[in-house]
């Protein structure tokens, strides 16, 4: 792909981004208090969420695998089920990962 084309895609995909966040503002008021749309709205954040955190935990390119980052994940999990601070969670899977790295895990 030529550098003019990469630029033309980052437009395009930026004034998208832009077109949805204004039609976002756009929604009447009334429509998004209801029930409904709350909890969809809710459900969908954790399903992104959760999508994205799968896919860079248990992928390398178009391959899964599994290596010291499923693991830490594991842990940050049990971490955040005990509710400790983000911060504790996030050093936590930080050190088994690299822990498990060190002992010859990719």
């Amino acid at each position: 792909m030529s550098p003019a084309m990469t630029w033309v895609a980052l437009v395009v995909a930026s004034a998208v981004c832009f077109g949805l966040k204004l039609a976002g503002h756009l929604v009447p008021e009334h429509w998004l208090a209801q029930p409904r749309v709350a909890r969809t709205a809710a459900l969908v954040t954790v399903a992104l969420l959760s999508a994205l955190v799968a896919v860079q935990t248990a992928t390398t390119g178009r391959h899964i695998v599994v290596d010291a980052r499923l693991p830490a994940l594991l842990v940050a999990a049990i971490a955040l089920a005990l509710r400790a601070p983000f911060i504790v969670v996030v050093v936590l899977a930080a050190l088994t990962a690299a822990g498990l790295r060190a002992l010859g895990m990719s």
